[in-house]
């Protein structure tokens, strides 16, 4: 029996004040193990003496949460240590983005994320039809996302839909690849616009060295 994951994240929120709105869907054909990839990439943090814990990259990048007491060098190492890990996945991505001021209401926004969803998966309706089972996981932090997602792929796809559940931390890697991917595409997007500012730079270097060590290594993973 054929299955596929779906692991969903967002950067932003649905308030006027945030200026972009990133969805990124990352699909995982759960016949391709991970587990190996995982291992190397969990023994490299062993080696290098950093901490073996859930990535998340706007703490990571600001110096909060779990990497409140971690110095700027360890926290880099980290970033380029999960990049490699995305870099050796079976995995593949879709990011949508949206201008918050182009939305005059939340509801709105969640209407144009399941139009899109909805016409993603009808595009590469043959691929997703090769499978007996589409399992979502999302943590449903955001109602307008939990709602898009899960309703796409009801409409679509007519599978059984599972809500993500935190079973296994080869699982749960997975969801924080979306968190990377999103914030990979967002740093793209701050760049182009010429509002990365100093922590960009810090952690990406400047555009050109983004575009080459980060985005482009990203960006073999993307699907139209």
């Amino acid at each position: 029996m054929r299955e596929i994951s779906i692991f969903a994240d967002e950067s932003g929120d649905k308030t006027e004040k945030t200026r972009y709105f990133f969805l990124t869907l990352v699909f995982h054909d759960q016949a391709d193990s991970i587990a190996e990839q995982v291992a190397v990439y969990e023994r490299s943090l062993a080696t290098a003496d950093l901490p073996n814990i859930p990535f998340h990259s706007e703490p990571l990048l600001n110096g909060h949460g779990d990497y409140e007491n971690l110095e700027p060098r360890q926290r880099k190492k980290l970033l380029s240590g999960f990049g490699a890990l995305v870099r050796y996945l079976p995995i593949e991505y879709v990011t949508f983005v949206y201008k918050r001021r182009e939305f005059d209401s939340p509801e709105k926004l969640g209407d144009r994320m399941k139009r899109d969803i909805s016409g993603y998966l009808t595009d590469h309706l043959e691929y997703f039809q090769g499978f007996e089972h589409v399992k979502v996981y999302y943590d449903n932090a955001q109602p307008i996302v939990k709602n898009a997602l899960y309703n796409a792929v009801y409409e679509v796809l007519s599978k059984q839909a599972v809500e993500r559940r935190r079973t296994t931390m080869t699982e749960y890697r997975l969801s924080q690849v979306a968190d990377y991917l999103c914030t990979i595409e967002l740093a793209a997007v701050k760049y182009v616009a010429k509002e990365n500012g100093g922590t960009y730079d810090k952690f990406f270097g400047g555009i050109g060295s983004f575009k080459k060590n980060w985005l482009k290594q990203a960006r073999r993973k993307r699907i139209g």
